[in-house]
């Protein structure tokens, strides 16, 4: 470790008083200084926006005890960067770390959620990043199996840093009875969207997006395999969305211009 006292960054995307962060929060307090900002509200799917036009707000509020929290009007990308210019002052914390989500981020999930695209704006300052989540939607989740394995993939990223430019996606079954953690792939599946149309009481049609999970990659090394066979999945994954092996391809092409 650089420091005998890690700083770590907690962020999330379910919003200040989730259970997830709470106990992420209380995990990394066992490993270094906490540092919360968090948005003071759901902020579920909001992938990497950031806030333009308005006006953001960050205060300072005491939720728990001992811990040094702000709430952010924002999205979970604006309370990093809030956190990196005005908290931190340009003095990178040692870690940053999102969650602990409340639903899983496996898959295609990654491109629309907040909670890793927090992770990946840490990434982005060249901060070590995690990002960690759940397979349970309910707002009383039981996060206790998770904890020991939380604290110790913080303490592997703190040690051994990670490749420039990548992060860690975290995913964790629900439940207990974890058989171990597996380095994957994200798996190539995605969701097959419908739109349930319903009638407000002024006769206007409005929609509710509902959906079925299709997985047709049926790897053992994926992040869907392993959460289905009751592992940890950990996705190592990177900003850099360049499809290099597309490259040549496209220089095989004529240009008629």
């Amino acid at each position: 470790m650089k420091k005998s006292e890690p700083t770590i960054l907690v962020v999330n995307d379910d919003g200040i008083t989730a259970p997830g962060i709470k106990a992420l929060m209380d995990t990394m307090a066992e490993i270094g200084r906490v540092v919360v900002v968090a948005p003071d509200s759901p902020q579920s799917g909001m992938g990497h926006a950031i806030t333009i036009g308005k006006p953001l707000r960050l205060d300072s509020v005491e939720i728990y005890e001992g811990i040094e929290m702000y709430k952010c009007s924002g999205t979970p990308v604006d309370c990093v960067k809030l956190a990196v210019t005005k908290i931190f002052k340009g003095q990178k914390p040692d870690l940053c770390v999102s969650g602990i989500n409340h639903g899983l981020n496996n898959s295609i999930n990654i491109l629309y959620s907040g909670t890793m695209s927090a992770a990946v704006e840490g990434a982005i300052e060249s901060i070590p990043s995690i990002g960690f989540s759940l397979d349970d939607y309910s707002l009383h989740a039981d996060f206790s199996h998770c904890l020991k394995f939380v604290k110790e993939i913080a303490l592997q990223v703190l040690q051994n840093g990670l490749p420039t430019a990548s992060l860690l996606n975290v995913n964790f079954p629900p439940g207990g009875g974890i058989k171990g953690i597996k380095i994957c792939r994200q798996a190539s599946a995605k969701w097959a969207e419908e739109f349930d149309e319903r009638t407000d009481p002024y006769k206007r049609p409005y929609y509710w997006l509902t959906g079925v999970f299709q997985n047709n990659d049926h790897g053992e090394d994926t992040d869907v395999w392993a959460l289905q066979h009751h592992y940890v999945s950990v996705v190592p994954v990177q900003f850099d969305m360049t499809a290099h092996h597309a490259i040549p391809v496209l220089n095989g092409w004529q240009f008629n211009v």
